[in-house]
């Protein structure tokens, strides 16, 4: 499949009078036969495919401190148009690391990522450029923060004067070389809750994405300094540990309700530790032996956030071989899978970084991500896919790029709509027409009149048939192009043959029209 340039688009604008084959023979949504998920769909119409890109320490992008607008940006649409190749349908890009921004904010400095010096600005808005290259290749762009990280390292990281760790010490404590904010600080929260707001209300984006950090991983000989704060809420909590979940609860809850205030439409994920709790712990937890859980170390009951409704997806960090002794891939997703008590997507963070792990005992084979990926569609609650890191994916360890374009993302897939959200799909696209070309079929079409905002075309479906198979629009086979503008340009074609083309409207949230616009001729 492949894009007409401007100059042979507008040559074809001036055939317009020739245009032949409009909605010839259209089909009634009743031909059209769907077919539910199963175990053997190896090509799923619906799913999720989405990678982490790390700003922090400049482990993905940029890969270095210092690049010039333009060099950061380059090195920005490379990474777009190699995951566009494989299908990839979304990103997920750090935007706060460590107390920082990669935007103009007025709660926070510059990152030191960008130029070297926390507070520089690097004369641009790499936020906005990021959204809008994206969105120009149809993919998704979650806005990724990490919420109380606020100074990496004490000793080697840039702070700026206007760092808020200068401003209210209070609100921090020291902990392993770093410096964190305290959740048992009210105004702490509403800070990040304020942080959260700016960047919603501010920017396109389509999620708000947090990750694992929140309390600090336990590191031996270290201790949280923040019993001050928890002296006022002993009467309400006897438990230190609870004291401290509830902090994190409520940092979660309002996040969400300041999300779905600002825009509805905005989702809000989180990719916790994948272990809960071990069943040694809590007979509910899983059967592994991590030596730190999300429940118990990090304080964050996940559980809970799934059965309130609080986040719309989860997406837990599965960094395991499925023959782990201590944390079973496969025994954590089940695990995962049977607890899903709450209308949010299940997306599983894959560990691509384990294709070149320095410990050859922990290294993946590309067949081990592959076989995960393959389980992983085999459970109806599993919607998808986050891959880390992107460095791994660029340098093509083990043949991973080829072995997703050519395998299991061989096909192109939908992101799965979220209803709780919106329910309600656009209507189908209007006049319908192709051109034979002699070199190919060229298809036009008009964009469909929307019911209201909410309702407005995203981008378009585009399937092929060819003459008597059967219509199943639940094929990802049959889908040959995924895009934004309202014509395409079919030259795969064999001469004598029939194809009927079938088009259908899809809004940002995901939702495809109902009806549809046909057409069919013979090359």
């Amino acid at each position: 499949m492949k894009w007409f340039n401007l100059s042979i688009l507008s040559f074809f604008l001036i055939l317009s009078s020739a245009w032949v084959h409009e909605n010839e023979n259209p089909l009634e949504p009743t031909d059209v036969i769907s077919t539910p998920k199963k175990l053997a769909d190896f090509y799923p119409k619906r799913e999720l495919r989405a990678a982490w890109i790390t700003t922090f320490t400049n482990l993905d992008w940029p890969t270095r401190r210092g690049l010039s607008v333009e060099e950061q940006k380059a090195e920005f649409e490379r990474i777009l148009d190699e995951y566009q190749l494989a299908k990839i349908n979304c990103v997920i890009v750090q935007i706060r690391a460590s107390g920082d921004a990669f935007y103009p904010s007025k709660y926070a400095p510059w990152s030191e990522y960008l130029t070297g010096t926390q507070g520089k600005h690097p004369g641009y808005d790499p936020l906005q450029f990021m959204i809008e290259q994206c969105h120009k290749r149809n993919m998704e762009f979650h806005a990724w923060l990490n919420p109380f990280r606020a100074v990496s390292s004490v000793k080697f990281s840039s702070v700026s004067d206007n760092n808020v760790t200068k401003k209210h010490p209070d609100w921090f404590f020291n902990y392993s070389g770093g410096i964190y904010f305290n959740p048992g600080i009210k105004e702490a929260r509403q800070h990040i809750i304020n942080v959260v707001a700016e960047v919603v209300h501010n920017y396109d984006i389509d999620a708000i994405h947090f990750d694992d950090y929140f309390y600090p991983y336990t590191v031996e000989g270290e201790y949280i300094n923040d019993l001050k704060a928890y002296e006022g809420h002993k009467a309400e909590f006897p438990s230190l540990s609870d004291w401290r979940r509830n902090n994190i609860n409520e940092l979660i809850r309002e996040t969400a309700k300041v999300i779905k205030f600002t825009k509805p439409h905005v989702k809000f994920g989180v990719s916790p530790l994948a272990i809960w709790r071990n069943k040694k712990q809590d007979p509910q937890g899983s059967a592994t032996d991590g030596a730190q859980t999300s429940y118990d170390n990090l304080f964050c009951d996940t559980k809970k956030w799934l059965q309130n409704g609080w986040v719309d997806y989860v997406v837990p960090q599965l960094y395991w071989s499925r023959k782990s002794p201590y944390a079973s891939y496969t025994e954590l997703l089940n695990w995962w899978t049977s607890h899903k008590e709450y209308n949010g997507h299940i997306y599983i963070g894959q560990a691509l970084f384990r294709l070149e792990d320095e410990n050859v005992n922990k290294r993946f084979t590309v067949n081990e991500v592959l076989a995960q990926i393959k389980l992983n569609r085999n459970e109806e609650s599993v919607q998808g896919n986050i891959f880390f890191r992107t460095k791994t994916f660029r340098n093509n360890v083990q043949s991973i790029q080829d072995s997703l374009q050519n395998g299991v993302y061989k096909h192109f897939a939908l992101i799965p709509p979220m209803k709780w959200i919106d329910s309600i799909p656009p209507c189908a696209p209007q006049d319908l027409k192709l051109k034979n070309t002699g070199n190919g079929f060229y298809l036009r079409w008009k964009e469909p009149e929307q019911k209201n905002e909410e309702d407005k075309v995203s981008y378009y479906v585009i399937y092929r048939f060819a003459k008597d198979e059967i219509i199943n629009l639940q094929s990802a086979k049959n889908i040959i192009s995924i895009g934004k503008q309202p014509v395409f340009f079919d030259q795969f074609v064999e001469k004598g043959l029939e194809y009927r083309y079938i088009v259908t409207a899809v809004d940002r949230l995901h939702n495809e029209s109902e009806e549809f616009a046909s057409v069919s001729d013979t090359f």
